[in-house]
């Protein structure tokens, strides 16, 4: 497909998905909301894709959150809902099977920190500053972020930030669990597709299956989470990849999954 707010390539069964307004610091349009929800709607069904990585274009910024441009004109309530509710691609990003890696270097904003906060797994930059900012615009969090985030940092540290709408730098952002790793700005893409690359060389359902165990189970009281886990593991039994690993360990070599 052709792209107009994002960049989309596929090497090695790693997708990466690159926000490209670097001019606004990648803040999020309709457009990009648009082409967003489509292209995370075709990864739901993609099997060739195993690994998905998020990252802004250019040295600025991953997302410094909506463009402010579309929020000067008044609009009715039903209508704004129902038409954001139509473009709310994190709600697409949950039902994505890949592991999802944000590569954040710069401004993770507003909708930015709120898409970052939708993938599974974030590396952030020395650089990196991540708040939901939107109290200082009168308005809240509205793509997921006043419930992802309690879910991370524990809900005093998040009403922490999201009534103040303070910017943490990324160290205390690791400190808070809110980033998994900090590493050299220059070096954050490099080290998320490196990373990407080492899951996608990983038996492909066993990763799916993982996954779900993991981001299922959350909502889950704890005996239906181990129930579920069991399910999946009894599952994965079964595969022909699960042979193959047996056999590659005990020959001394590489394994060849099939995904079957």
């Amino acid at each position: 497909m052709s792209w107009e707010a994002i960049r989309y390539e596929v090497t090695d069964g790693v997708a990466t998905v690159t926000l490209n307004r670097p001019d606004v610091h990648n803040a999020m349009n309709d457009v990009m909301r648009r082409e967003l929800t489509s292209c995370f709607t075709a990864l739901v069904t993609d099997d060739d894709v195993r690994v998905v990585v998020v990252t802004g274009a250019g040295e600025r910024a991953f997302s410094a959150g909506a463009d402010i441009r579309e929020f000067v004109a008044p609009t009715g309530a039903v209508g704004f809902r129902e038409h954001r509710k139509r473009l709310d691609f994190r709600q697409v990003m949950d039902r994505c099977p890949q592991p999802i890696i944000a590569a954040i270097r710069g401004y993770a904003f507003g909708g930015g920190l709120e898409l970052a906060l939708a993938c599974d797994i974030r590396f952030a930059g020395d650089d990196a500053r991540l708040g939901l900012t939107e109290i200082d615009l009168a308005i809240i969090p509205g793509g997921g972020g006043t419930q992802r985030l309690p879910r991370l940092v524990g809900r005093g540290k998040a009403l922490e930030m999201i009534l103040s709408g303070v910017r943490l730098p990324a160290a205390e952002a690791l400190a808070i669990g809110l980033v998994e790793r900090v590493v050299p700005a220059a070096e954050v893409l490099p080290t998320a597709l490196a990373f990407a690359r080492t899951l996608a060389g990983k038996a492909p359902v066993a990763l799916r299956y993982a996954k779900e165990a993991v981001v299922k189970g959350r909502g889950l009281p704890l005996a239906d989470g181990i129930r579920l886990e069991n399910d999946l593991a009894t599952l994965l039994r079964t595969t022909e990849d699960r042979v193959e690993g047996a056999r590659a360990f005990l020959e001394k070599r590489p394994p060849k999954w099939t995904g079957r």
